[in-house]
């Protein structure tokens, strides 16, 4: 098995790449059998004398943090890929994008409680980003968010439309650019409006 490791569009040496038997995201991640190898200086991993199955995870370490991501990435970053290994044959993996969870977000904070109105979002600029896209998630699910995955180039962005009152969770996303995802902000960061717009 071979693929190929890259973070803001360049080759990453020396990262971990694991190949599971068997994956659940949410209850002991990897299981059964695995394998390991590290990227070359290219970026470039190959996995020896795995034994002929289907192996249900493929994850690559992102630098020298804890946490990893899929290699090959189903839907909303779930996977959804088997690998299976055959005999006497190499499976060639699409290059995978590392990202970093480093992105810091400025206002609001975590559990701030703001206005609906001039209420402002800004973020720490990330090096090599050219552009960023947030995201604001309303707790209440019946409420529609005006702003999933807009598009900012700067570091800040006036919210120009009406938020109901209630708690939101927001996050923020840098890319570089090649539209390649460098980094993203807290997945738990959430805030209230005390007062709500006028509809």
């Amino acid at each position: 098995m071979q693929g190929k490791i890259l973070y803001n569009s360049q080759p990453v040496e020396n990262i971990e790449v694991k190949l599971c038997e068997t994956f659940n995201q949410y209850f002991g991640g990897c299981g059964g059998k695995s394998y390991t190898a590290r990227t070359d200086k290219d970026g470039e991993y190959v996995i020896t004398n795995v034994e002929p199955k289907v192996y249900e995870g493929l994850l690559a370490r992102v630098f020298d943090t804890d946490s990893s991501i899929f290699a090959a990435s189903g839907i909303a970053g779930i996977s959804s890929t088997k690998y299976e290994i055959s005999a006497d044959k190499t499976l060639f993996v699409s290059p995978t994008h590392l990202f970093k969870s480093d992105l810091k977000v400025l206002t609001p904070k975590a559990g701030a409680k703001v206005s609906a109105q001039n209420l402002k979002l800004s973020w720490e600029s990330y090096p090599e980003a050219a552009y960023y896209k947030f995201s604001i998630y309303p707790e209440d699910v019946s409420i529609t968010s005006p702003h999933i995955n807009e598009r900012v180039e700067g570091t800040s962005f006036d919210v120009d439309k009406p938020l109901q009152k209630g708690t939101y969770r927001w996050q923020v996303t840098a890319y570089n650019n090649a539209d390649k995802k460098l980094s993203e902000s807290s997945r738990d960061i959430k805030f209230t409006i005390t007062d709500g717009s006028a509809q």
